[in-house]
């Protein structure tokens, strides 16, 4: 038996399938291991298109690609990005959100690294068992997965779907991608009763337990791999806020959650500046959700404010808060600490109080919840407002605080409406509204690429606001009269090649370099991005 061929065709970065020539075939002992015809990659794709197609729902696509990425990876990548519109909401939101409530019965094969409280005191000698030159790792403990909450071990799903819009929609090289799952048990009954479960079923470990087991990864991780850029996805709004102020400033980490969000939503009100002839200083902004997306895309906001001339203290001001118990105010009895500075000199009242007293001319929902922004609160602010910004940030699309058709339809045509996930275009007034999907993957995805490539040792506000500019300025003004606020994803590619420039630029003036800026950094980006073809 020829191992080395069944090897290499066991390998999803190595295997081609068909697609090996015959003369490859001979030299590599692959003789008589595949059909005798030689298909093109683009045949290849084709195949699996029909067969992606054939599928009934998104969960069948999901899982379909699943398999292929861990048969051919590199037919897998591109399908990803030569269709990057139909099957990006297959591998990440909204799909992926079911994909993880279903991660324990669909588990087929292990693709990541999962490290239980089990381990602790031996994270290091364990993450020395991924044979991989690793520069990029996202991970996560499980506990606020998307809108559905804790999910344990089952959200291993986001770490492995965002490393996939990593490479697709960037060009990071996969063979440096690593997957982790921290797991510290979950308070999800359901998960720890379900006979499938591949989780610790316990409760989730918490306090200074919890706080030395993470430290302890994220020392393994310096020491195993010192290059690499570590992103924390979807902990809870308290160990978010801790991890992220714990160590930014101890190596290259970044939050997708708080510092990705912002980005993004500084984009497309950067963009919606275009529509409303307003500058971003002299704009209020209201928030439904007082977690760590909310407070993170105000923190960036006001530092893009200041940058046109306001104080930290006017900047913050322009801008208010609500959770679950109304308006946040300075004379609450306690005030979480990444919210106090956004607490307001106003009495206690509802979100729709504070609506109507604060008037202001974007409200902005990352909550969770459904259905949070009303018909009465898109009407006043229309009455207010000519063109009133309304963003429904929060993912998958059945926890939007609103839909796009009831934005549009509350306000005659004339909301700027975003959302965290996808909405089909809306016919209103004779003419086509195009809502604008807010999705993180037009962030992240260059900003991780453009501090890999420049050599950046800490990412920083300022290179935020340099990628939220380079997005807002892709938007085209033929996008902008139908009222979409980001480019189409079709090129989020080139966009994301942009956005890794001005990264990597921003790290440089910054001071943030291990060594100098590669020179003609745009074409040394283009040349490093990840190809897929044969």
């Amino acid at each position: 038996m020829n191992k080395k061929g069944l090897e290499i065709l066991s390998n999803p970065r190595t295997n081609k399938g068909t697609a090996f020539t015959l003369e490859e075939r001979q030299q590599l002992g692959l003789t008589g291991l595949l059909p005798p015809v030689v298909s093109t990659q683009q045949q290849q794709v084709n195949r699996s298109l029909a067969n992606l197609r054939k599928k009934a729902t998104p969960i069948d696509q999901y899982i379909s690609l699943a398999a292929l990425q861990k048969r051919n990876e590199r037919v897998y990548y591109k399908i990803l990005i030569d269709h990057i519109e139909e099957f990006m909401p297959v591998v990440y939101t909204p799909t992926v959100g079911k994909a993880c409530q279903d991660f324990a019965i669909n588990f087929r094969e292990t693709n990541g690294c999962y490290i239980s409280y089990n381990d602790r005191g031996n994270v290091e000698q364990l993450l020395q068992n991924w044979q991989e030159d690793v520069r990029l790792i996202v991970v996560t403990d499980g506990e606020r997965i998307l809108g559905l909450g804790d999910l344990g071990s089952n959200g291993m799903g986001i770490p492995i779907g965002k490393l996939s819009l990593y490479c697709a929609c960037a060009g990071v090289d996969p063979a440096h991608c690593m997957p982790i799952m921290l797991d510290v048990g979950t308070d999800n009954e359901e998960a720890r009763e379900d006979p499938f479960y591949l989780g610790l079923r316990q409760p989730r470990i918490r306090g200074e337990e919890y706080d030395a087991f993470v430290d302890e990864f994220v020392q393994a991780v310096k020491q195993r791999f010192p290059n690499a850029l570590l992103q924390f996805e979807d902990f809870s709004t308290p160990n978010a806020v801790t991890l992220l102020e714990r160590y930014r400033d101890q190596l290259l980490c970044f939050n997708d959650d708080i510092q990705g969000t912002a980005a993004v939503a500084l984009a497309g009100l950067m963009a919606a500046t275009r529509i409303n002839g307003m500058q971003l200083k002299d704009m209020r902004f209201m928030f439904l959700g007082a977690g760590s997306a909310a407070t993170g895309i105000g923190d960036l906001v006001a530092k893009a404010m200041q940058r046109q001339g306001l104080s930290a203290e006017e900047a913050n001001a322009r801008m208010v808060f609500n959770d679950s118990k109304g308006l946040v105010v300075k004379s609450r009895d306690y005030i979480k600490e990444h919210v106090r500075p956004f607490a307001a000199d106003m009495a206690p009242m509802t979100a729709l109080e504070a609506l109507k007293e604060f008037r202001p001319h974007a409200l902005i929902g990352a909550t969770g919840r459904p259905g949070l922004i009303t018909q009465e609160m898109v009407e006043f602010m229309t009455a207010n407002n000519e063109h009133p910004i309304v963003f429904a940030l929060s993912n998958p699309t059945a926890n939007a605080e609103c839909t796009a058709e009831n934005a549009y339809q509350w306000s005659n045509g004339q909301a700027v409406f975003a959302s965290g996930s996808p909405f089909d275009v809306v016919h209103i007034n004779g003419g086509v509204k195009v809502p604008g999907q807010g999705n993180n993957a037009y962030i992240f995805p260059g900003l991780g690429l453009g501090a890999l490539l420049s050599g950046a040792t800490r990412i920083n506000d300022d290179m935020l606001i340099s990628a939220a500019e380079t997005l807002a300025a892709e938007v085209s003004q033929k996008q902008i009269d139908l009222g979409c606020l980001y480019p189409p994803l079709k090129q989020i590619r080139e966009v994301s090649a942009k956005i890794a420039v001005a990264v990597g630029e921003s790290a440089q003036r910054n001071g943030l370099l291990k060594g100098d800026l590669p020179e003609q950094f745009e074409n040394f980006v283009k040349q490093h991005q990840y190809d897929p073809s044969y």
